[in-house]
């Protein structure tokens, strides 16, 4: 019987080594699906929603921790906000530091469908040079696997 890797240790099937470069560039831009909004108003995650405000097909943007589950059928989309000053986030507010050089995502049960796709490992994104899994595969494209 072969032994699972540690927790939060890369594989062959996920690779990604949790420096958090990913979630630190491009975790202001954070645009979730309305499923998965649709689950954190499921489960009351307020501590999520309030980071997010929905642009409605008529009037103004919402708070999402307004929305109700039957108002998600005519929202055009979604987009991260400072819940403090109503602007642009410019980190992503829940991406947790563990460690020196090791990040965790504080919602990984539910992060956005956006998060859970993102692989640079897989589609060989050669301006992620920085990428310690990447840089691994020699920038070279997983896909198709």
């Amino acid at each position: 019987m072969t032994e699972s890797p540690p927790e939060g240790s890369p594989s062959d099937d996920e690779p990604c080594e949790q420096c958090g470069l990913c979630c630190r560039i491009f975790g202001p831009g954070i645009t979730p699906t309305v499923p998965n909004v649709y689950v954190w108003i499921e489960q009351g995650r307020i501590d999520i929603l309030k980071w997010f405000v929905a642009f409605m097909e008529r009037g103004d943007p919402v708070p999402c921790t307004r929305l109700k589950k039957e108002d998600l059928g005519i929202v055009v989309s979604f987009e991260m906000r400072n819940t403090e000053t109503g602007e642009y986030a410019t980190v992503c507010p829940f991406l947790r530091r563990v460690a020196k050089t090791r990040y965790l995502c504080g919602i990984h049960t539910v992060k956005p469908d956006m998060c859970w796709n993102y692989q640079p490992w897989v589609w060989g994104e050669t301006y992620f040079n920085r990428c310690p899994s990447l840089r691994r595969t020699g920038g070279k494209c997983r896909w198709p696997l």
